[in-house]
């Protein structure tokens, strides 16, 4: 993990990209301070809060999750006496995951890996670098519908409703004069994105409007710091997915039978290629048109096919 100054007072807290849940966050060190998104364990969350410290002794006033998923909220309770922004579609999933007690599930889970089927168990493999115990689930209590501006000691901050793209409730946070943008999950870099709810629309939508703004550094929710030249290589990727996607689906191939037909190129060399599946997934859903953007899916299953694809990769 590292706290990294990209521009003045504004901080990116970076971890390696090691699969499944390892995100990326930050920190302005302005207006009392304004953190963006926490991480997927307790242990983890105080971790980045002790970096925050280094650069800022005062608690944030203000955190913002960028969109639900648990790798970017499942730390909020360690922010309880802040302000915590979200977009009113992220809060609703939060309080689903809260009904169903997910983080209790993901600790059950990571015990007994060995019970899932071989695709299953990759993916609780994955979850068992991370310790869910203690987490209680901290909705938003803050909730935003298209924008949100904000002053931070006189510096504009503007939060944008992106979604649906990776999921329902994606927000972006722009800071203008610095010229920075925390992207969330609208960007991974060089690592594969999954699509979950939303559109492939949208998404390309949303990195439009990042590029519109020409930022000197985008912090991306999984990856390394970047730019509008590896936003643009991202967009590329799903314009080139979802036209295959598009031409497999019109021949009759079902998602996982197209995704092993689809040569990906200099995209096979981003960290997990196989979640290809996943884009490949949501394309037909599409092409389909008898479900919405949001109809339920199962990740276990989705994760299980995606593991098929790299184990027929790998016997290739």
């Amino acid at each position: 993990m590292e706290l990294k100054e990209i521009a003045k007072d504004v901080y990116a807290c970076l971890q390696e990209d090691k699969g499944i849940g390892w995100n990326n966050a930050g920190f302005v060190n302005l207006g009392g301070g304004l953190a963006i998104d926490t991480f997927y364990d307790l242990n983890r969350t105080r971790q980045m809060i002790e970096l925050y410290k280094t650069v800022s002794p005062i608690p944030a006033r203000r955190l913002v999750n960028t969109h639900h998923n648990g790798d970017h909220t499942w730390g909020n309770q360690l922010f309880q006496d802040s302000e915590i922004i979200a977009h009113r579609l992220c809060a609703e999933e939060i309080e689903k995951e809260k009904k169903r007690n997910l983080p209790g599930s993901f600790q059950k889970w990571i015990q007994k890996p060995e019970v899932f089927p071989p695709g299953m168990k990759q993916f609780v493999v994955g979850l068992s670098q991370f310790d869910y115990s203690g987490i209680e689930l901290t909705l938003p209590n803050h909730l935003i519908e298209d924008r949100f501006d904000l002053e931070l000691d006189g510096y504009p901050c503007q939060l944008i409703y992106v979604g649906p793209a990776h999921t329902s409730g994606d927000l972006i946070l722009y800071l203008p004069e610095h010229k920075v943008i925390f992207a969330g999950d609208i960007v991974f870099c060089k690592c594969t994105p999954i699509g979950w709810e939303g559109t492939h629309a949208k998404w390309i939508e949303a990195l439009d409007l990042v590029l519109s703004f020409e930022p000197e550094v985008v912090v991306p929710g999984h990856g390394p710091l970047c730019g509008v030249d590896e936003v643009k290589e991202l967009r590329a990727y799903f314009e080139f997915v979802y036209s295959e996607a598009k031409r497999f689906f019109n021949e009759g191939l079902d998602p996982l039978e197209a995704s092993k037909k689809i040569n990906l190129g200099p995209y096979i060399d981003w960290s997990e290629p196989e979640r290809l599946f996943f884009n490949v997934n949501r394309a037909y859903r599409e092409f389909r048109n008898v479900e919405p953007w949001d109809a339920p899916f199962n990740a276990l299953d989705l994760f299980g096919k995606s593991n098929e694809l790299r184990i027929h990769w790998d016997g290739i």
